[in-house]
């Protein structure tokens, strides 16, 4: 079945095509992860980053890192709808960010081979055009135009999630979705909260949903022995488990912390990039390169 957003994907292995009829619900497939990650190494490096004029944000890193490993492990960037597995012909990225009087959601694209300072660029620019020039997003429009019209809003929704999963949205909806995105990432730091476990909506096609937590102190064992007290950030990762097995996931959340151990290794754009089987792409806006 074809979709704006992507390209059904028929796994060779049996389990994967029989896990979306067994769990048919996005709520019913979520596993859930604390990943802690050494929040003095990314502190340091974005101090780093000042130092030589640049705005590198920890939020930026984190995203880096895990583009990088999208770019080797394409399960990550696949989606069920429907009960069918598809793989995105593109990468975004969903935030929550504050406008001047409240808040909006930001999809930002990247390229697979963007390096992190490509990648905190881009951020900057989508918070810059909304935060300070109070620009609004596609989809503050579309619900400004939803709640114009009482009753509309009810209705508007009901046909979308049944359009998304029995057809496809159009071009425009797609992108001004936020609940249409590669990875939902949200910084409770920012507003001094732990992480959390948060749901991947069941509309859409989220299948990776990360929050950042407060930064904790933590005493570990340095390698002289000794006992030091160092700060650790804890994430909190939803996953859909029909997208990829444990063996899979483990391996690519191996990879993300090392990355984060060791930004600068990101400063580089990567030697090749993974495609998933058959990935193809006709609309310019979605590209995966």
């Amino acid at each position: 079945m074809y979709r704006r957003d992507g390209y059904r994907i028929k796994p060779v292995e049996p389990m994967y095509t029989i896990a979306p009829y067994i769990m048919d619900k996005r709520y019913d497939a979520s596993n859930s992860v604390t990943e802690e990650i050494d929040y003095e190494i990314i502190r340091d490096y974005t101090r780093e980053c000042r130092h030589k004029g640049i705005a590198m944000s920890h939020m930026a890193v984190i995203i880096a890192a895990y583009l990088r490993v999208v770019s080797q492990n394409p399960y990550l960037n696949r989606f069920v709808v429907n009960k069918r597995i598809y793989s995105r012909n593109h990468f975004c990225v969903t935030f929550v960010t504050l406008k001047k009087d409240d808040s909006t959601t930001i999809k930002v694209y990247f390229n697979l081979d963007d390096d992190i300072f490509t990648v905190n660029d881009k951020i900057n620019h989508a918070v810059e055009n909304v935060k300070e020039k109070g620009e609004s997003t596609s989809m503050d429009w579309i619900a400004g135009l939803l709640l114009k019209i009482p009753g509309l809003l009810s209705l508007g929704v009901s046909v979308l999630k049944f359009i998304d999963k029995h057809f496809w949205l159009p071009f425009i909806l797609c992108d001004a979705s936020p609940f249409h995105t590669s990875l939902f990432i949200t910084n409770l730091a920012s507003i001094r909260t732990e992480a959390i476990y948060h749901h991947i909506y069941e509309f859409g096609t989220t299948s990776i949903f990360c929050a950042m937590g407060l930064p904790k102190d933590k005493v570990i064992k340095n390698h002289s022995g000794e006992f030091d007290e160092h700060k650790f950030m804890e994430l909190g990762i939803v996953t859909d488990e029909r997208i990829a097995d444990g063996h899979y996931f483990g391996r690519c959340f191996r990879e993300f912390n090392r990355y984060l151990k060791n930004p600068s290794l990101l400063e580089k754009k990567p030697v090749s990039v993974v495609k998933d089987t058959d990935i193809k792409s006709n609309n310019p806006k979605f590209i995966v390169k």
